[in-house]
């Protein structure tokens, strides 16, 4: 069964409810379906309706009665236990008929309050192949609003941990042969080992699984609404034959960077070979799937410096010892731009100085030089840096976003706002093409294997190159990147960055740097100063080496 055939899926109508929703956000179900009541499932009838948290004995009633019509494969009766029957009905339906799960046995554990935390065990079957499966996962009973029914609050995970929204469960041939990613020197790379290369490996799988060798198996997925996204296999029945795939990764860095991105939440790294575009290492810390070290869009702070500044010396405008005056203040088309606080004035500063102090003020003001246009910062990310040139990494990537921009976003886009967005492979990518001079498209998959084209850019100037290298030197040993990268040997260089985001109480932590022929980048959600959280992210992975 291909990814175009029908099969049933979780209801989206009623995505707002998550967590503990079932109060919140029940009017909207009860209006509709009733609190999830159907004729299998009782009636309230002439009792007086009930209101406040569900009673223990309440929890147990519910929860019993749920399993119970779920071990039986009685779809619509399990659904009319739940606060949302018109989304569980499809999912519960696929369990049993495109999934090929049965002989389904569940044993609840110690309620937590209104969770009810149990264990699932059943058997797959397929074209004449069995084989167990097992696994854990929770439920939370909630009261019906309008019924004042307790009932199983819906969500895709009451079914299996790893489902999301519009997800469902099929049992079939695997639509790609298994493969065995191997690192740059053939180490296995695994999703136990690596968690970070899950979703990675899964996409790979997807996308070269055909050409890597092997032949296809059987195997239970969970089959991800978003087409773009790889299936995620959960058991399999018969193994196929494995297909071996190399890829650019290196198990050393990759290691490094598991770990760095553990010490803080919602955080992202890539490293590169600073000759090639390999990629060594990517790495999330994240509580969703989403590959933000390759797919995110965020504004990446001062980190951008390096791209402004090396329009700047491309242009004529200034130099690496040339003039650069950091201002308290910088007003560009009646917005005013500040440093962050505690940075004090230096009307004698050359570029070099107010780069490794990242003083906002003196890129502001020196982007109304002639010859700078709107689409100056542009032509400069696009045609030197490689940035926006639709990118074939392997798999599915963001390749930055730099726009021609006027007004006060001309300036913001300037020092890492405005309209720019970047991630930490295109920041990685970025470092990289400053220090060698030459853009070297980012890669996880030699293109060899598929004949894919790589983007190509003109890069930068020698001079320019050199110049950009050397302040990164400086602001890695005296500038804002000096505590982060302090200890580490060898030729080092970084630049830092902080991102205001609206609605987020602290900006996002931004950081780029290299060490001898690698070069890294990370980004940190509400992580504050880039060397505070991408900082020492950064200097991990730097430290590993390739």
């Amino acid at each position: 069964m291909g990814r175009g055939v029908k099969v049933a899926v979780i209801g989206s109508v009623f995505a707002v409810m998550v967590g503990g929703a079932g109060y919140g956000a029940f009017n909207i179900v009860s209006a509709l379906n009733g609190d999830g009541g159907t004729s299998g499932a009782g009636s309230a009838g002439t009792a007086p309706k009930k209101s406040g948290p569900p009673s223990a004995d309440e929890i147990k009633e519910t929860s019993a009665r749920f399993f119970a019509a779920w071990e039986e494969g009685q779809a619509a009766t399990a659904a009319g236990y739940t606060n949302n029957s018109t989304a569980a009905e499809p999912l519960l339906t696929a369990y049993g008929d495109a999934a090929r799960i049965a002989g389904v046995k569940i044993t609840p554990g110690t309620a937590s309050g209104a969770t009810v935390p149990y264990t699932v065990r059943a058997k797959v079957s397929y074209d004449g192949r069995s084989k167990p499966l097992s696994y854990k996962s929770e439920l939370t009973v909630v009261r019906g609003v309008t019924t004042g029914r307790a009932l199983v609050d819906w969500q895709p995970t009451v079914i299996h941990p790893e489902l999301r929204r519009d997800d469902t469960l099929v049992t079939e041939e695997s639509a790609n042969p298994p493969i065995e990613a191997l690192d740059r020197n053939g180490t296995v790379l695994t999703k136990e080992k690596y968690p970070s290369l899950g979703p990675i490996l899964d996409a790979l799988r997807d996308k070269y699984g055909d050409k890597a060798g092997g032949t296809p198996g059987i195997e239970l997925v969970i089959r991800r609404a978003d087409e773009a996204a790889a299936d995620t296999p959960l058991l399999t029945l018969a193994k196929g034959k494995t297909g071996k795939l190399e890829t650019t990764l290196s198990a050393t860095a990759q290691a490094a960077a598991e770990t760095a991105v553990k010490k803080y939440d919602n955080s992202s790294v890539v490293a590169v070979k600073t000759g090639t575009g390999e990629v060594l290492a990517v790495a999330n810390n994240r509580t969703d799937a989403f590959n933000a070290a390759f797919e995110g869009t965020q504004a990446p702070g001062s980190t951008m410096k390096i791209i402004t500044a090396a329009m700047l010396i491309d242009n004529g405008v200034t130099s690496m010892n040339g003039p650069a005056p950091c201002d308290n203040t910088a007003v560009w088309q009646s917005q005013t731009f500040k440093n962050l606080r505690g940075m004090g004035p230096n009307p004698n500063a050359t570029l070099a100085n107010s780069f490794l102090r990242s003083c906002n003020t003196a890129f502001v003001k020196l982007i109304d030089e002639k010859p700078l246009t709107d689409e100056s910062l542009t032509t400069e990310a696009q045609t030197r840096f490689g940035l926006g040139l639709d990118w074939k990494t392997g798999v599915v990537s963001f390749d930055g976003r730099v726009p021609a921009s006027g007004g006060p976003d001309r300036a913001a886009n300037a020092i890492g706002q405005g309209q720019v967005q970047m991630n930490p492979l295109n920041m990685a990518s970025v470092t990289a093409t400053a220090i060698t001079g030459d853009f070297r498209q980012p890669y996880l998959v030699s293109p060899d294997l598929d004949g894919r084209q790589l983007a190509t850019a003109k890069g930068l100037p020698a001079g320019t190159a050199s110049q950009l290298k050397q302040m990164m030197r400086l602001t890695a040993t005296q500038g804002t990147a000096q505590e982060a990268m302090a200890g580490l040997g060898g030729d080092i260089g970084a630049k830092t960055g902080s991102a205001e985001v609206d609605g987020q109480a602290e900006s996002n932590s931004w950081f780029t740097g290299f060490r001898n022929d690698v070069a890294a980048a990370a980004m940190t959600e509400e992580g504050g100063h880039g060397g505070d959280a991408a900082g020492p992210i950064v200097a991990d992975v730097l430290r590993a080496g390739g």
